[in-house]
């Protein structure tokens, strides 16, 4: 992964993680359900944000680089490596 790719990606990441704390004190607090699920929704909606940008990141460096390469079967292993990883994501 690129050097401002992962920057940007560990910068929303710890937005995240402060989201998710701030979850937990909503349950503690006991707040209201539905603000608690809001909250939820808006973490989900932030990985998925980051998961895409990860994937842009390895579409245009890892999976470019086995293109570039000429080898088969390293541009093989990486489309593997995708269709599983998508393949997990539905489970």
């Amino acid at each position: 992964m690129c050097e401002k790719n992962s920057k940007t990606i560990c910068t929303r990441l710890n937005r995240i993680a402060g989201q998710v704390k701030g979850i937990r004190q909503m349950v503690e607090d006991q707040r209201y359900c539905v603000d608690i699920l809001y909250q939820i929704h808006a973490v989900k909606a932030a990985l998925a944000r980051v998961e895409t940008e990860v994937l842009r990141s390895h579409a245009a460096w890892c999976v470019e680089e086995a293109i570039l390469s000429g080898d088969a079967a390293q541009q093989r292993e990486k489309f593997h490596e995708l269709v599983d990883v998508f393949a997990k994501a539905k489970l």
